[in-house]
């Protein structure tokens, strides 16, 4: 359980997918002049993140992994078919986005008209592949920390186009120098957002080294001593260069 919670907060805070490794930036800065639309945007998102990364993590177990075939006959244990992990996770991730895509012109043709070529465009957002690799590279041990670490990386997404999407609709009736109207006080902003969540770097990880035993302090000799270890330094040199 422990870990779950570890991981669940850790992909939203620390490991955030626009502030930590700047992934999904284009549908971040394109879509976020409305709340309502990245709040649309952000929710197909995490739909899109919690079933594909859950899915590539079987493809990747079962079918891609060095020996990964092992289960149809031990003369597949040699196969390794990890050259097609690109081609299978973006096929998957496709099929899902084409579901979204489905689901959402059937039910919210407002907001299916709001997002425009950007509902589809999520099949090739990096933010969304990027989730499959990262799971991929840090070999989560099981599907349910995958299911895990899909979901709460599109809530960490989530919560990033959010955050700009209602900062913006709030700067506009702010008196921005000419120059950095647009994109250029969107960019400050995320920079700054960005700083902001670096913060929570330490949140869980702690110091897990054992405390350091603590040095008591040398009491400082008297002042008495020291004249007199001077004075037998002295007489001792003084009788060493007499002839």
């Amino acid at each position: 359980m422990l870990e779950h919670l570890e991981l669940f907060f850790r992909s939203i805070f620390v490991d955030n997918m626009v502030f930590a490794v700047f992934l999904g930036m284009c549908s971040y800065l394109a879509v976020s002049k409305k709340v309502t639309t990245a709040v649309g945007l952000g929710a197909a998102v995490i739909f899109v993140l919690g079933v594909t990364v859950p899915l590539n993590w079987l493809l990747d177990k079962y079918l891609l992994q060095d020996g990964a075939l092992v289960w149809l006959g031990p003369e597949y244990a040699d196969y390794d078919l990890s050259f097609l992990s690109f081609i299978l996770f973006i096929a998957t991730i496709a099929t899902m986005v084409q579901l979204v895509e489905i689901v959402v012109e059937k039910f919210s043709p407002s907001l299916y008209n709001s997002l425009g070529i950007f509902l589809p465009l999520i099949a090739v957002n990096c933010a969304i592949l990027g989730g499959s690799l990262f799971m991929q590279t840090r070999d989560i041990p099981n599907i349910g920390l995958a299911l895990n670490y899909g979901i709460s990386s599109g809530i960490g997404w989530f919560l990033a186009i959010l955050a700009i999407a209602a900062i913006r609709e709030k700067i506009r009736y702010s008196n921005v120098p000419a120059p950095l109207r647009g994109l250029g006080i969107t960019f400050i902003i995320t920079g700054l957002m960005g700083i902001g969540f670096q913060s929570f770097g330490g949140m869980l990880t702690g110091d897990n080294e054992p405390p350091e035993e603590t040095k008591t302090p040398l009491r400082r000799p008297k002042r008495k001593k020291k004249l007199k270890r001077r004075l037998r330094k002295t007489k001792k040199q003084s009788l060493i260069t007499k002839p």
